[in-house]
């Protein structure tokens, strides 16, 4: 009984209206009256609630954005994507072999492989993948300690097998503008380089000439351990003197174009070897 007049209340206090009533405050008039109750306002959330939610799935169901539900996607998109993705495969398979293809080519013109034993490049292509892909892991690692040493403004390190470990840097940075020729007596490698620009010792060493001729101007010479000699022809000034020691890396002289035989500013850099003119490109790449 109790219970009964206890739920009779509630509804009695729930659909109970209130009257809202908008008064000119002038006249007193009512401008606006209107009798809600909590079951009316309830109806009218309810119902905003419904046509929201009716819009929203009108939205989704017929635009383009259904797409970034997860767990949906529309079938010709799925199918564009798994069409995409095989056509990447296929030309990352395809560059791969063209790559193959050049590299064969460059043995070919560099003689590394003979010509007489070429059928077809795609057979050599083929034969050769394994070779070729293990020199490509070579010359990233040889790119990686190339560009290690050089964000130290230190040149190229390259040593020659019969000099036991031997770092050689490089004499000044430039352009190779002529190259070591013994037959036209030309015992060294010409580097084009800007005026003033630093000559370095290749190693470490004694200074044992430094002095000025008429035709290779100023020059400077560095005895090596290991019989190596190395000499710094054209210079525009000396740095250091006879006797001095020097450590590889380290300045000696200042690019220029004195002498006769110079024809710009640049170096002429001579390396030799138990008495020998030897080849500086074998021992550093310029």
């Amino acid at each position: 009984m109790m219970a009964r007049k206890r739920s009779k209340a509630f509804w009695n206090n729930f659909k109970f209206k209130y009257k809202l009533t908008i008064i000119n405050e002038n006249t007193l008039e009512e401008i606006v009256g209107l009798r809600v109750s909590k079951l009316n306002g309830l109806s009218v959330l309810l119902s905003v609630l419904a046509v929201l939610f009716l819009i929203a799935a009108c939205i989704i169901a017929f635009t383009p954005l259904r797409n970034y539900l997860p767990g949906y996607m529309n079938s010709e998109v799925r199918s564009q994507i798994v069409d995409n993705a095989l056509r990447v495969d296929s030309l990352q398979e395809l560059l791969d072999r063209q790559n193959l293809y050049i590299m064969n080519i460059q043995d070919i013109f560099s003689g590394k492989v003979p010509i007489d034993s070429v059928q077809t490049l795609d057979s050599l292509t083929v034969a050769r993948e394994d070779t070729l892909m293990e020199r490509t892991r070579r010359e990233e690692e040889f790119r990686r300690q190339y560009e290690e040493n050089e964000k130290y403004n230190l040149t190229t390190i390259v040593s020659q097998p019969d000099v036991n470990g031997l770092i050689l840097y490089r004499p000044t940075r430039g352009m190779v503008s002529d190259h070591f020729n013994a037959d036209k007596k030309h015992f060294g490698t010409d580097i084009a380089a800007n005026p003033n620009e630093s000559v370095l010792a290749t190693m470490d060493g004694t200074v044992f000439l430094s002095t000025y001729t008429a035709e290779t101007g100023y020059l400077i010479g560095v005895q090596h351990n290991q019989d190596f000699v190395s000499i710094y022809k054209h210079c525009g000034s000396l740095l250091k003197k006879e006797g001095d020691r020097v450590k590889g890396g380290e300045a000696i002289a200042l690019v220029g174009n004195s002498g006769t035989l110079s024809t710009g500013p640049h170096l002429h850099f001579e390396l030799w070897y138990k008495g020998h003119p030897v080849n500086p490109e074998k021992y550093i790449v310029f």
